[in-house]
């Protein structure tokens, strides 16, 4: 473990102290909204609101949900729990009515905090068809058998609803709580307390709500930030949602952590992005693959200013070398990194560096962040792998979550002895100290005893120019157990067909790797926070495969 200098600040403390040392830099910028703070003003903000939840009754240790895009009140939100020491639970954007049921109730929320829709799902309407009873109340009191711990809604926006508050009405209930009292909540505050509750992605099982600490998060935030060679100078566009690790830690807190501006896009759009970029003159800009590759379509045949660009991350997914050449070549983008990790570990594990040669940066994930250990283990007998022997990735250190909340077998199945969290991915660690994802433990494919890993074809079938974009998943098969099926996206105006694909694969990968089954599509499921749900692919070929 290399040496690190531990930041030992709760999030509130730290917040304070760069509204001190920095009171009028921008901490917070979105321009297409015409919506700015400084430092000094989001300490003050939050400050405000930190006693409107002390007001009604919000404690240490309460856990509050938020289910909103990447709304401004979201980041006045996270900063606010975090100097009362109340847990802020983060619900997927994309969640519907029988998940948020199950979110609120597993987390035991006390409050919720909501926008009134996104995209093509209202949450208001979601919210009355758990609890029915409030279209007809006038109470802002909730009691219900269902939600029993679920206390009040306070909906972000000025429209009022039944047995709803509005946030804009919290500011009120501030003055009647001293200074003097919000100052003993933060005294009695610890930095190993956990204040953040973020829910995996539940690509399998039901979701669990990792615990995280102001000491995770933060550290793990400055780790990666100075990887980056972050500064106050730097503007990090933030397109990313918040509700994810990738959007809180590596977005906000890797900007507050640096002292960095905070330039948020309200969701994903490329020409919101590009705008919001050129705007405001940004460094830095974070994305999954999918991002970029939408990114770059569009630059293609528009123009935007995107001179200021440096650095930043391609995270979430596989990183598809063609496009992390495209990415550097193209966006100017020529320190961008690349972190892999889990919520577990809050999130990043490994990095690249900005000084990396172009082949460290798109064919590895880096080497340790500063206070983690990592180590490649052989899945069944548990023993370290040597450099190149592919295994399973572990990770232990600062960043390790507190554990799985109500879940104590899940736990104890992550976080194994000595300190150690089982990532469930595949990797190889090379002779030079970087670390190479090679796929997930579950992904993995056995076709008539091969084993074969999705990553390697889809990296060799990304070079095909008239391929956009590939997903390889496996599919049950009678006589080999496993066949290989591809979902692909070919590249615009490409005349792509089955044969085309097998024919470029013949002479150059083994035959047992080349893809049975083809499939042409627009589109992959994706998580709200861009990940790809290979397993709902897995059910897709299925069907078509029974079909045939």
């Amino acid at each position: 473990m290399k040496k690190f200098s531990m930041i030992e600040n709760t999030i509130g403390e730290f917040l304070k102290e760069v509204a001190q040392e920095m009171p009028e830099h921008i901490a917070v910028n979105y321009p297409l909204v015409d919506y700015k703070l400084t430092y000094k003003k989001l300490d003050e903000e939050t400050d405000i609101l930190a006693k409107s939840l002390i007001n009604m009754g919000v404690k240490k240790g309460d856990h509050i949900a938020i289910w909103a895009h990447n709304v401004p009140e979201w980041i006045l939100l996270l900063f606010a729990s975090a100097k009362i020491g109340a847990v802020l639970v983060t619900v997927n954007t994309l969640y519907r009515a029988a998940e948020l049921e199950y979110l609120l109730k597993q987390s035991d929320s006390t409050m919720l905090f909501l926008v009134k829709s996104f995209k093509t799902q209202n949450y208001i309407e979601t919210v009355y068809e758990i609890l029915p009873e409030l279209k007809t109340t006038s109470s802002q009191i909730i009691n219900s058998e269902k939600l029993p711990k679920l206390k009040r809604i306070i909906h972000i926006g000025e429209e009022k609803f039944n047995g709803m508050s509005n946030f804009s009405e919290l500011y009120d209930l501030a003055d009647s709580v001293s200074d003097n009292e919000l100052k003993e909540k933060a005294d009695e505050l610890d930095r190993h307390d956990i204040i953040n509750m973020q829910y995996t992605s539940g690509t399998t099982g039901f979701p669990k709500g990792v615990m995280l600490s102001h000491y995770n998060l933060l550290n793990n935030a400055y780790a990666i930030g100075k990887r980056m060679n972050f500064s106050p100078e730097d503007k990090l566009c933030i397109p990313v949602p918040f509700f994810h690790c990738f959007g809180l830690v590596l977005g906000i807190l890797v900007c507050l952590t640096h002292k960095s501006t905070m330039v948020p896009v309200l969701e994903f759009n490329p020409i919101s992005v590009l705008k919001t970029i050129e705007l405001a003159k940004c460094t830095a800009l974070h994305g999954v693959p999918t991002m970029f590759i939408s990114l770059l379509n569009v630059l293609e045949k528009e123009k935007f200013n995107i001179e200021h660009l440096r650095t930043g991350i391609m995270a979430g997914s596989n990183c598809p070398v063609e496009v992390m050449k495209q990415v550097i070549n193209d966006m100017n983008m020529t320190d961008i990194t690349i972190v892999y990790g889990q919520t577990e570990a809050s999130p990043g594990i490994t990095q690249t560096k900005i000084d990396d040669e172009l082949d460290k940066r798109v064919e590895t994930v880096g080497v340790e962040l500063e206070g983690v250990d990592v180590k490649i283990v052989d899945p069944e007998t548990l023993e370290e792998c040597p450099p190149e022997v592919q295994g399973e990735l572990w990770s232990r250190g600062y960043n390790v979550m507190m554990g799985y909340y109500k879940m104590p077998e899940e736990t104890s199945a992550a976080k194994v002895e000595g300190g150690w969290v089982r990532t469930g991915d595949l990797a190889v660690k090379t002779k030079d100290g970087y670390y190479k994802i090679t796929g997930r433990i579950k992904d993995m494919i056995i076709r008539g005893g091969e084993n074969i890993y999705p990553r390697e074809i889809e990296e060799f079938l990304y070079k095909n120019e008239n391929i956009s974009d590939i997903q390889v998943v496996g599919i049950p098969d009678k006589k080999y157990g496993e066949e290989v099926m591809a979902f692909i996206i070919p590249a615009e105006n490409a005349n792509l067909t089955v044969e085309d694909v097998k024919n470029y694969c013949k002479g150059k990968i083994a035959d047992f790797k080349i893809p049975k089954y083809i499939e042409f599509v627009d589109k992959y499921p994706m998580t709200a926070s861009g990940k790809i749900q290979k397993y709902k692919l897995r059910e897709i070929g299925e069907q078509i495969v029974k079909s045939e």
